[in-house]
C-alpha cells in the first residue's frame, strides 16, 4: 500500500490558508497536495514548498443579487473543474478550512464517495460550511457550541503554526529593537487597519512614556515618528516573533488571532470588525471571550480615541483578566484535528 493522499482546499484569505500549513507541517507519513485558486493559497503554497492545483471558483457577494445570478453556473463549471483535479490526485481525504473556495471540491469529492471533512473557524457558522457541512463525515469547531449546530460537530479548538510558541522573550525584544519595558503589540488583520492605525497614532506619545507600542500596521501604511517605545512594520511573516514581545495586544476579533493570543495567555482588547463590512462573525467571536473573561472589548462604533487610552491603560492593570488567562482551557487544536484527519483515513 502506498501513502494515503490528503487533498487540502481553503483560500480567499491567509485566515483560510495559514490554518491549513499549520496542520501540513504536523503531518508526517502521508503525501499532502493542496487546491485552490491562484490566490493567496497558491503563493503560500509555493513559499512552503507545497504542490498546488488551480480552478475556478465562485463567490457570493453580499448584497449584490445581479453579480449573484450567475452563481449556479459558475458553481456548475467549478465543480467540474475540481473533479477533474480530484481525478488526478485521486485523494483518500479531502480537508477544507471553509471559505468560498471550498465549495466545488467538497461538493466534487463527496460524488466520487471521496472522505469530506471541514473546519470552521469562527463561532456563527460560514456560509460555504453550512453548505457543504452535509456532504461531511465530521464538521470540527474551533468553539465548543459551534459543533452543537451540526450532526456531525466534533469541537478541536484552532490549528495553529509550530513558531507561535516557545519562542525567547529577550530575543524578540532584540529583534524589534524595543527596550526592556512592558510591551504592547497592535495589528488589525492582514492589510491592516485605518480606524485602528490612525486611533492609535494619537495615543502614542502618552503609551510611550510607559510602554513599547510594536505595531504591524499593513502595507503601504507606514507613518514618519521619532516617538522613543514605538515600533512599526507593515506585516510580520513570523508572528511568533511579534507575539514573543507582548506583556498586552489591541487587535481585530477574527477568530484564527484571537484564538492565538488566548492560547498565548496574551491580555487583549478586542476591536472586532463591525457588522457593515463583514458577516458579524468577529463581534459575536470578540462577546464570547468576552462572556469566558479571557478579553476586553471595545466595539468600532464606540471607539474614540480618549476610550482607546483609557482601555488600554486599564488592560495592562487588570489582574482578573490575567488571572482568567492563566487557567484558560483555550490551545492549539492541531492534535485533535490531526486524529480526526487518521480516524476518517482508516
Amino acid at each position: 500500500m502506498g501513502m494515503k493522499k490528503i487533498m487540502f482546499c481553503g483560500g480567499g484569505s491567509a485566515g483560510h490558508v495559514i490554518p491549513n500549513i499549520s496542520l501540513i507541517e504536523n503531518l508526517e507519513g502521508y503525501e499532502i497536495c493542496y487546491a485552490g485558486t491562484g490566490g493567496i493559497e497558491q503563493s503560500i503554497c509555493d513559499t512552503n514548498g507545497i504542490r498546488f492545483y488551480k480552478f475556478d471558483t465562485v463567490k457570493l457577494v453580499r448584497g449584490k443579487i445581479l453579480c449573484n445570478l450567475l452563481i449556479p453556473f459558475k458553481l456548475l463549471k467549478a465543480v467540474k473543474q475540481a473533479g477533474q483535479t480530484i481525478d488526478k490526485v485521486k485523494p483518500d481525504l479531502v480537508f477544507c478550512k471553509g471559505g468560498y473556495v471550498c465549495l466545488p471540491p467538497a461538493i466534487a469529492a463527496h460524488k466520487r464517495h471521496i472522505p469530506v471533512i471541514t473546519h470552521e473557524s469562527d463561532l456563527s457558522p460560514g456560509l460555504a460550511n453550512k453548505l457543504i457541512a452535509g456532504k461531511c463525515e465530521k464538521v470540527l469547531t474551533s468553539f465548543p457550541s459551534t459543533a452543537q449546530k451540526f450532526k456531525n460537530g466534533v469541537y478541536t479548538g484552532t490549528p495553529m503554526r509550530n513558531i507561535l510558541f516557545n519562542r525567547d522573550k529577550a530575543e524578540a525584544k532584540k529583534a524589534f529593537g524595543l527596550d526592556d519595558r512592558p510591551t504592547l503589540i497592535v495589528f488589525g488583520g492582514g492589510s491592516g487597519s485605518k480606524i485602528i492605525n490612525d486611533n492609535m497614532r494619537k495615543i502614542l506619545f502618552d503609551l510611550c512614556k510607559k510602554y513599547n507600542v510594536l505595531h504591524v500596521c499593513g502595507k503601504g501604511n507606514l507613518t514618519k515618528t521619532n516617538i522613543g517605545g514605538y515600533k512599526q512594520i507593515e506585516f510580520a511573516d513570523d508572528m511568533g516573533l511579534v507575539y514573543a514581545c507582548a506583556d498586552a495586544a489591541v487587535a481585530r476579533c477574527g477568530s484564527n488571532s484571537a484564538n492565538e493570543l488566548i492560547a498565548l495567555k496574551i491580555p487583549t482588547l478586542f476591536i472586532p470588525l463591525g457588522n457593515k463590512r463583514s458577516r458579524g462573525d468577529q463581534i459575536k467571536n470578540a462577546e464570547y471571550f468576552l462572556n469566558e473573561g479571557l478579553c476586553r472589548v471595545l466595539n468600532e462604533q464606540d471607539l474614540t480615541t480618549e476610550k482607546l487610552k483609557t482601555e488600554i491603560f486599564n488592560l495592562f492593570d487588570d489582574e482578573n483578566l490575567k488571572t482568567a488567562l492563566t487557567k484558560s482551557n483555550v490551545r492549539r487544536g492541531n492534535e485533535k484535528i490531526i486524529n480526526e484527519i487518521k480516524l476518517s483515513l482508516r
